[in-house]
């Protein structure tokens, strides 16, 4: 295993990365590569196939639809490609940057999941453990069937009480409140337990509603990953942001990955943008005035800003079976339970997920397309006509920011970007990227 950190400025090599729009080598400034790279062909790529892998990204960032992109491309745990495209920030013409750091929102939660793991290794917890075992505000839970005559919330008993597995996989019967418009999403958004000051009245807030349907019978996406981070912070005994750091971060190498950015990194932050209709153009969106302070409640589910490189660390253990550079982090029977299926036939047949499971050439959880612990898994490449090998797990983060784990070719790929929301018509950065590193692995049995 060769993936290891090399800090910027004490690089091995030097690599060519774009200063703009314009993606030629000429107006391109060096920058310091962060990880030894082997060429293409070592691991069975086309470096032609990388070259239009890469040209395809710069032409999504000269069309303006992103200002800026970060990709890492590794196989067997070598890095074969890594590249900055665009900018950072539009209007300071701040090149992107191959350490720039970036929210990466959603993409927290595998990390969150598998601290947790962590502590089921140590026998804090079970997958079938009911969750009030472990928090005992959710005792009393009910769930929502539907509003009787006078307008009131119909409540009844679960079926069973949700469990830790059903936890691990968004089909508790949680929601997040931003992905419907029922009675219990309005609650969620009346009393957002993501805006309580602290993990503890997180869950106090989240205690008073009822679930959303019976705990097993469908997929949403929810605050499960937060209470996931609180459970990790109550079963640890250390605030879940120190666990991180102990357990996780160091040890691993991730220096630049928190839930805040410190004063002296602030200005390889990259700027978040939205989509503006009216003005057909990217329109930035203030910076969090408290980012480089530790917030009260540390999210599981999107608290973390980090990088291509950090995040790489991360992916590359969980690939490699839950080891890294001769540190093991997680057993390998631990890593393969998070990456497997765990979702009922009712719940894969349910057609819950459509717009948020969009990753990998599938609109929501089907059959082939399942969910494990944190990670979604696909079964069933070939039927869902995905480029990916089988069992690739991955997810993505509301930023733009994505990555998979393709365990079948050995393939870990991670691309970062800071835009809220698509651009209608705009390119599919995200298709193209799978679509052109699988056309470039010319070997993938090797």
């Amino acid at each position: 295993m060769r993936i290891q950190r090399v800090f910027f400025g004490l690089s091995l090599a030097l690599l060519l990365t774009s200063a703009g729009y314009a993606q030629t080598a000429k107006k391109a400034p060096p920058v310091a590569a962060l990880f030894p790279q082997v060429k293409p062909e070592s691991v069975g790529f086309s470096s032609p196939g990388l070259k239009n892998l890469d040209k395809a990204m710069g032409d999504i960032i000269e069309k303006q639809h992103l200002a800026g992109m970060v990709t890492l491309l590794a196989r067997h745990g070598e890095v074969v490609q890594h590249k900055a495209y665009g900018y950072q920030d539009l209007d300071k013409k701040t090149p992107m940057q191959l350490d720039s750091i970036v929210r990466i929102y959603s993409m927290t939660k595998p990390i969150a999941g598998t601290a947790l793991m962590m502590l089921y290794e140590e026998g804090k917890w079970q997958p079938s453990d009911p969750i009030a075992k472990h928090i005992p505000e959710f005792a009393n839970l009910k769930v929502f069937t539907g509003m009787d005559g006078n307008g009131k919330p119909i409540l009844v008993e679960p079926n069973h009480p949700p469990t830790m597995a059903e936890l691990m996989s968004h089909s508790a019967g949680f929601t997040y409140g931003i992905f419907g418009n029922t009675p219990v999403d309005q609650m969620y958004r009346t009393d957002n337990p993501l805006e309580a000051p602290s993990l503890q009245s997180m869950i106090e807030r989240a205690a008073k509603f009822p679930l959303l349907y019976q705990p097993g019978e469908k997929w949403v996406y929810s605050i499960a990953v937060d209470i996931q981070g609180y459970l990790v912070q109550k079963l640890s005994g250390k605030p879940f942001p120190q666990f991180l750091e102990e357990r996780l971060f160091a040890p691993l190498g991730m220096k630049d990955t928190g839930f805040f950015v410190p004063e002296e990194k602030l200005s390889r932050v990259a700027t978040i943008y939205g989509w503006d209709t009216a003005k057909q153009a990217l329109v930035p969106e203030p910076r969090d005035p408290a980012i480089s302070t530790m917030p009260g409640l540390a999210s599981g589910g999107g608290g973390l800003y980090s990088t291509a490189a950090d995040y790489l660390l991360f992916a590359q253990m969980m690939a490699n079976g839950g080891e890294l550079n001769g540190k093991r982090y997680l057993k390998a029977s631990t890593v393969a339970t998070m990456r497997t299926n765990v979702l009922s036939e009712a719940a894969l047949n349910s057609k819950s997920g459509s717009g948020v499971v969009r990753s990998q050439g599938a609109n929501g959880l089907q059959p082939g397309l399942g969910f494990g612990y944190d990670f979604a898994v696909l079964s069933d490449p070939v039927g869902l006509k995905s480029s990916v090998g089988k069992n690739t797990f991955w997810w993505w983060g509301v930023a733009g920011t994505w990555f998979w784990i393709d365990p079948t070719n050995d393939v870990v790929f991670i691309g970062l970007i800071q835009r809220r929301g698509r651009v209608p018509g705009g390119a599919d950065h995200e298709s193209q990227s799978r679509e052109l590193v699988y056309k470039a692995l010319t070997y993938p049995g090797m």
